[in-house]
């Protein structure tokens, strides 16, 4: 088994080295400035879209499966899962209070790139033959860029990753870890339970994982954020020196953290760009496949909802995680995975174990959504491949790996995700870049539409 993990971690390092990072971070960072700063220009319009824009976005002649607010529910079902929680904790154990810094410059360019994702997905989706949408990287790669292969590729990657990557092993690990920590509940006891909900809600399509997701995200990324905001408060002398060790080790770790430890800045970078995508998964071409779904007939506009996706995970999820750990100095403490984040939080709520609860509670709700939300993701993949008929053996075969995910060893199951992860962004970046003008002319013509608008709506 050692020298198993031993070659994925080989493989791993080899993958997520500095040309995919670049990849990554470049394709954000040129939309960035090609967009001119639109994730900053109009997150709050985004926002606003997001949480009272919906009703002019549900007209009977929008095309589209879901309501643009359910399709970001069913895309934040998948982003926030373990990545906030596990994701976080073994990304700073690894690379030192420096990755959160990475993982924000990370966000900041992969809002861009969540943006264009959600553009195209809208831009170049179908209508399959049981009259779903059919959208996202393997739809804009064929149609748009009109290079098969390469969607074929992102297809493939893309089960790949429901079946063994962020879908299933990673997900109901976690859960089963959780309940074991929170409630000692029996690992095959939480395996079986889950399996089951997995299958009722799964069987019934996009339209009960979205409703599961409108009401479960919402829930509990405000119960989780409460929870942060009040250990910040009981810390608050220690809120702004983690800041500074946060900024200040992500350039120079041995001098903030002591070089025995053996942090490099590249290491940091890499922990944390790495764990960000995890997370966000921007850039990986997966939220697409959930923005195809919603009910409208603007890509731009369906992008800016997209966009907050990465805004929400890691600038607000992701963020409270990694204070915690600062903020009580427990990033580097001798434990490892969701063991790691309970110990900081019982640390800043000592009160009888509330912390753990918590944080274990908390990540049997990220990860059972984000079970849900893989589920469609690769469902959509399979259709796209092989037809509608392969989709009711795919989610046979997805609850039966849901089944066995949480015997299997917690560290090599996130050097899988993290390899296949890998290959599923390589196709989708190379087709925003190739789409690049695409892109451009969508934002462009929506903005323009808005600013005519306006200016209608001022001389009346």
């Amino acid at each position: 088994m050692e020298q198993i993990t031993n070659l994925l971690n080989s493989i791993d390092s080899f993958l997520w080295g500095p040309p995919l990072l670049i990849l990554l971070v470049g394709t954000g960072a040129y939309l960035t400035f090609r967009l001119k700063f639109l994730q900053i220009r109009k997150l709050p319009l985004a926002l606003k879209l997001v949480f009272s824009g919906n009703k002019e976005n549900e007209k009977d002649d929008c095309e589209g499966d879901v309501t643009p607010f359910a399709a970001l529910c069913t895309a934040l079902s998948a982003t926030i899962g373990t990545g906030n929680i596990v994701g976080v904790a073994t990304a700073l154990k690894a690379g030192g209070p420096g990755a959160l810094f990475w993982m924000w410059l990370a966000a900041f360019f992969g809002m861009a790139t969540k943006y264009a994702e959600g553009l195209l997905a809208v831009k170049y989706r179908v209508t399959d033959e049981n009259g779903q949408m059919s959208g996202g990287p393997m739809y804009y790669l064929s149609r748009g860029l009109n290079n098969k292969f390469l969607a074929n590729m992102f297809a493939v990657c893309g089960v790949g990753v429901a079946f063994f990557g962020i879908g299933t092993f990673t997900q109901v690990n976690s859960i089963s870890a959780g309940a074991k920590a929170a409630f000692n509940v029996p690992i095959y006891v939480t395996a079986a339970v889950v399996t089951i909900l997995v299958a009722l809600i799964t069987l019934g399509g996009v339209k009960r994982i979205s409703k599961v997701a409108e009401k479960v995200v919402p829930f509990m990324t405000v119960g989780y954020v409460l929870a942060v905001i009040t250990i910040i408060v009981l810390n608050i002398n220690q809120l702004f020196p983690a800041i500074k060790l946060i900024v200040y080790s992500a350039f120079n770790p041995k001098a903030a953290l002591g070089g025995s430890l053996g942090i490099t800045v590249m290491l940091s970078i890499q922990r944390g760009v790495g764990r960000g995508v995890f997370s966000n998964e921007a850039g990986l071409g997966s939220a697409p496949i959930a923005a195809a779904a919603a009910k409208t007939n603007s890509p731009a506009r369906q992008g800016l909802i997209a966009m907050t996706g990465t805004f929400l995970d890691t600038m607000v999820v992701c963020t409270m995680t990694g204070l915690v750990l600062v903020i009580t100095n427990t990033w580097h403490a001798a434990y490892e995975g969701p063991a790691l984040t309970t110990v900081a939080f019982n640390q800043g709520l000592p009160f009888n174990n509330i912390g753990g609860i918590i944080v274990n509670v908390g990540l049997m709700f990220f990860a059972f959504t984000t079970i849900l939300g893989w589920n469609y993701y690769g469902e959509r993949c399979t259709e796209y491949l092989g037809g509608v008929k392969y989709i009711k053996p795919y989610k046979i075969v997805y609850i039966m790996l849901v089944a066995v995910g949480a015997f299997l060893p917690l560290e090599t199951v996130f050097i899988i995700a993290d390899i296949v992860n890998g290959l599923m962004a390589i196709p989708n970046l190379i087709g925003i870049i190739g789409l690049r003008k695409v892109i451009a002319y969508e934002t462009n013509l929506y903005l323009n539409d808005m600013e005519e608008e306006y200016n209608i709506a001022q001389m009346q």
